[in-house]
């Protein structure tokens, strides 16, 4: 297995839709392009391919919030596919994260998880990341 990290593109609309829909989201593949192409997502979605394939996601959001002195970079998804977790996908995906929202001159990273996913909450505590809120959601 060779992993590499890129910027999500329009053509890998079916892959993302897919990985989405693990995480029980519906998502066209055509909705996931027009979100790519725009600049809707306030920030580069990666992905993580292996011989080309797409096998991972990590989206990124840059927020600019009045309490803290820096901008706020947020993971608002990370799915590797269910085949290959485990293997260092959501790591690297992590690190490239990490690596471009340092560079953005964010002095904090951030994600948020489902209460449910018991398993990633213990990746994200792995990786260094903190249990330090809840978070509060309501449709609108």
């Amino acid at each position: 297995m060779t992993i590499e990290i890129r910027e999500a593109r329009g053509d890998d609309g079916q892959a993302i839709a897919a990985l989405i829909s693990d995480l029980g989201h519906i998502m066209t593949a055509d909705g996931v392009r027009d979100r790519i192409n725009s600049d809707l997502t306030g920030g580069p979605q990666l992905v993580a391919t292996d011989g080309g394939r797409v096998v991972g996601l990590c989206g990124l959001h840059i927020m600019t919030v009045i309490h803290r002195p820096r901008p706020v970079g947020r993971i608002t998804i990370l799915e590797v596919a269910e085949q290959l977790r485990g293997q260092g996908v959501g790591r690297a995906l992590v690190a490239e994260a990490e690596r471009r929202l340092r560079e953005a001159g964010c002095g904090m990273i951030e994600l948020t998880s489902n209460e449910r996913l018991v398993d990633a909450h213990r990746f994200y505590l792995r990786l260094g990341f903190d249990h330090t809120s809840k978070r509060f959601a309501k449709l609108l």
